[in-house]
């Protein structure tokens, strides 16, 4: 698909076009927005947002090739604005079922203690980090990626997954995390 095509005919006002990009990143966009929702119902309902408020600003797009960065941005924000609205001031904690939906084992329980432990490890951290963490070890995003669906620089993106690993190994060999 000609991706750069397929966003000037849907600046045009054609649906069709959109739904075909939006549909060609389908999975991708319901990882992300069930990395940070935590379940399917409120991941559908940032999805949902997301396609209306891709469609309501495709306009203001100013890069074709820069649609899909630019839409995981309106879609990370989405979800944002629904934690806050449930006055949640962190990244949701539960994602076993999101990791449990990944395994590649056939077993669907395969390491699901260790699941636990991990995103018990990521609460000692503050909310950026775990998110930066979150993005790049779960969903396997790179630091480009990232800087953009979070709006901050590449650099900021590696200290906060730096930060965020020396943090947790402290924890993890029994120290404490704000030493």
């Amino acid at each position: 698909m000609d991706v750069q095509k397929m966003v000037k005919k849907a600046k045009k006002g054609n649906k069709e076009a959109l739904l075909q990009l939006i549909m060609n990143k389908e999975n991708d966009y319901y990882r992300l927005a069930h990395m940070y929702m935590g379940n399917k119902h409120d991941a559908m309902d940032a999805l949902e947002d997301m396609v209306v408020r891709v469609y309501e600003k495709i306009y203001q797009l100013k890069k074709e090739e820069s649609f899909y960065s630019w839409s995981k941005t309106i879609l990370v924000n989405s979800c944002k604005t629904s934690l806050r609205k449930r006055n949640k001031s962190q990244l949701v904690d539960d994602l076993t079922t999101y990791t449990n939906t990944l395994s590649s084992t056939e077993n669907p329980y395969h390491n699901i203690e260790q699941n636990i432990d991990l995103m018990q490890l990521l609460t000692n951290l503050n909310e950026k980090q775990a998110e930066a963490i979150k993005l790049k070890y779960f969903l396997d995003l790179d630091y480009e990626t990232i800087s953009e669906i979070t709006n901050v620089s590449v650099g900021t993106v590696k200290s906060r997954v730096f930060e965020g690993l020396k943090k947790l190994r402290i924890y993890i060999h029994g120290g404490n995390v704000n030493e």
